[in-house]
């Protein structure tokens, strides 16, 4: 499975931005899919997932009430929906598809992943 990733950008602080990330084929309804974000100098870290039928979304403190994560299977594609977007969301974004159901922060659950896509918010 191959994921592309787009949609990101550079935006002021307090803009918006959409990512969308297609899987080459049908991901299994089973497989969760998330977000992670790497910022120069930085480990990567877990933005959000969301599980199987769109359920169990999950997001990282540091995203909640500004992301929103949600998936299309008939497009085998995830988005994400970032709002007030912050000088310290800046970094590469990747998008994930789980080896399972699991939705969540643990990066050694997700099998496959995209090329990452930039995002640098401004002050």
């Amino acid at each position: 499975v191959q994921l592309q990733a787009s949609g990101g950008g550079f935006v002021q602080a307090g803009g918006s931005l959409r990512l969308s990330c297609a899987a080459s084929k049908r991901t299994s309804s089973n497989n969760a899919m998330g977000w992670f974000r790497q910022a120069p100098g930085k480990e990567r870290e877990f933005v959000a997932s969301i599980g199987w039928n769109g359920g169990l979304p999950s997001y990282a403190d540091s995203v909640k009430g500004r992301f929103t994560i949600s998936r299309e299977y008939a497009k085998s594609t995830v988005y994400l929906q970032m709002n007030s977007l912050k000088p310290e969301d800046t970094a590469v974004y990747y998008c994930a598809v789980a080896r399972s159901s699991y939705s969540g922060p643990d990066s050694t659950a997700y099998k496959y992943w995209g090329q990452g896509t930039q995002v640098t918010v401004s002050s």
